[in-house]
């Protein structure tokens, strides 16, 4: 898999560049030249720079000196406007007619977006959002559902053939405590809507109430009670299976709900009971086989020469566990779909847990184990802690989007009632509402933990989804509202003021940035780069105006630097599973 040489801007310097320094005797590979290409660390020095480190290595000399040497080699001419030498530095200005037709035009054509990018990309698996039936999807699961989101969206736009996954878990303890207490202990009758959401606290119920008769004598009847459950689900007859069939299906109407909303959509939906016998049958295969081993009655594998301690894959009575399911659970992704590499977006708590899986698949002979990755994330707190489901304190995330959409109205869009249709209120907000949630989620490296909090994430004046919604929607308005009064074609030899320039090189970065996002599956690099891009367009509008800019020509040519700005916030956000307004 190789990088595609993209970016025409750095190409062309990198051919530039190259000239140059054959002119001085030496000789650099024009790939190795586009690689080291980068920015100075302040704009007004140059809009590119390129480090003579490597050179001074091949050629025995000072860097300062060999970068004097190329910058007394490159001319200046309809590309280069100028070029000086900084220490081991040469900084180059480019010129803007070059920087428009080399990006803008391309923006503008839609052309930027259409470019290879990636060659010959393995066939990927992203799995992600693995909610448990029978409990509430709360605020922390969206940070996976949209971590997940961006990375399917990012790689498919780089030209991976990907396929989008789930794992939702709908068998196990949890399902029981929740039949547990919906048999034995409910005395409200079941709702006619939002089943699903009902149907968490219920197990949260079950589960406190099954804490608070740890040691009563209630807790071996409980305990019976509960293995009964498990007994029927396992073999598939019974009340509690049919209880089981029931409710699972509100559940699935839940997740259903918050997909659509985020406009998620998944290519394959593997289920815990999908895998639970058929990964039990596989451990006893591979214990037969001598692979696994017998430890005080259970089945798996010791890994302590690994530092992974043993991993179990059968209990004393037979059943399989989490390491065992997802032991099948990768044969058959591979199998399914003749996958290249499966990828697995789950918290960094369950980072021993992968590494013992994909430690026991290498073991078995799994030619794929090498091709399994864990993408960890850290978790969302509330300002108070941490969210528990099994102790209900939670933000269940049907409630947070009610909640956004209506704080967005009150305080955004309330204004425009009597003015805008109320359909047009209702659909603005409820993007604007996505905008707040997506970007909030999303913006962090997945490394670090994040903290819920609403209202700084619907500022519409900071590092926010709604900052840059509403700088795209203000683009919008004043494109409208110029589009007879702008007639003249835009000349991009007329951007001759440095923010316009700069404005135009960070455009030029657009794929070379969402590459980076996807080979790291950071998301958030894309972010940080669409509000910088912001930043920078806001600078630009506040310093040079447009609306009385007399020479017709240049106010076109601002007016279509603009646009492509607003082309590539709607790109980049449609790339993080962000909608844009059309007005705010």
């Amino acid at each position: 898999m190789n990088i595609v040489n993209h970016n025409k801007v750095k190409a062309q310097l990198a051919a530039i560049i190259g000239a140059a320094i054959q002119r001085t005797g030496a000789e650099e590979q024009e790939q190795d030249i586009y690689n080291a290409i980068g920015f100075p660390p302040d704009a007004n020095l140059g809009h590119y720079t390129y480090p003579c480190f490597t050179l001074s290595k091949k050629l025995r000399s000072a860097p300062n000196k060999i970068a004097g040497q190329i910058a007394k080699e490159v001319p200046t001419d309809a590309v280069v406007e100028g070029v000086q030498a900084a220490g081991p530095y040469v900084n180059f200005k480019l010129t803007g007619s070059f920087l428009g037709t080399a990006t803008c035009d391309d923006v503008l054509s839609g052309k930027m977006f259409e470019r290879e990018l990636v060659q010959a990309p393995p066939k990927t698996m992203v799995e992600y959002s693995q909610p448990n039936t029978h409990k509430e999807l709360h605020v922390g699961h969206m940070r996976n559902l949209c971590l997940g989101d961006a990375l399917i969206k990012l790689h498919r736009y780089c030209g991976y053939d990907i396929i989008s996954a789930t794992f939702p878990g709908d068998v196990g303890t949890h399902v029981a405590k929740c039949l547990w207490y919906l048999k034995y202990h409910n005395t409200v009758p079941v709702p006619e809507h939002n089943k699903g959401a009902w149907l968490g606290t219920m197990y949260s119920k079950g589960h406190l109430k099954l804490e608070s008769e740890l040691g009563t004598p209630a807790e071996d009847e409980n305990r019976k009670q509960l293995s009964e459950i498990l007994t029927q689900l396992e073999h598939q007859k019974g009340e509690f299976y049919d209880l089981w069939k029931e409710t699972k299906e509100w559940s699935v109407e839940l997740m259903n709900q918050v997909y659509d909303w985020a406009g998620v959509h998944f290519d394959a939906w593997y289920w815990e009971s999908d895998v639970d016998v058929s990964s039990v049958a596989l451990a006893k295969k591979y214990h037969e086989k001598g692979v696994f081993i017998e430890s005080q009655g259970t089945v798996g594998v010791d890994l302590s020469a690994y530092g992974l301690g043993f991993c179990m894959l059968l209990k004393s009575d037979g059943h399989g566990l989490y390491a065992t399911k997802d032991v099948e659970l990768a044969r058959r992704k591979f199998e399914d779909y003749k996958i290249e590499k499966s990828v697995y977006v789950v918290d960094k708590r369950q980072a021993h847990h992968f590494a013992q899986v994909f430690k026991v698949l290498e073991l078995m002979g799994f030619e794929n184990a090498k091709n399994c990755y864990h993408l960890q994330y850290d978790y969302v707190e509330l300002p108070d802690g941490a969210m528990s489901s099994r102790k209900g304190n939670i933000v269940p995330i049907m409630d947070l989007i009610d909640q956004m959409h209506e704080t967005v109205k009150r305080d955004y869009l309330d204004k425009y009632v009597g003015e805008w249709e109320q359909s047009e209120i209702d659909n603005t907000a409820d993007i604007i509402s996505k905008g707040a949630i997506k970007y909030g989620m999303i913006k962090i490296d997945p490394s670090r933990k994040i903290v819920f909090d609403m209202k700084e994430w619907l500022k519409i004046d900071g590092d926010s989804g709604p900052y840059l919604q509403y700088t795209y929607a203000r683009i919008n308005s004043l494109t409208k509202k110029l589009a007879d009064e702008v007639t003249a074609q835009p000349d991009w030899a007329t951007m001759n003021e440095d923010i316009e320039k700069q404005v135009m090189v960070k455009l030029s970065e657009f794929n070379n940035v969402v590459v980076n996002a996807c080979m790291e599956s950071k998301p958030n690099v894309l972010c940080v780069y669409l509000y910088e891009l912001c930043k920078l367009y806001n600078n630009f509008y506040n310093v040079l105006s447009i609306k009385r800019t007399e020479d017709e020509v240049l106010k076109s040519t601002r007016l279509a630097l603009s646009k492509c700005v607003a082309i590539a916030l709607k790109k980049g956000l449609e790339l993080v599973g962000i909608p844009v307004p059309e007005r705010m």
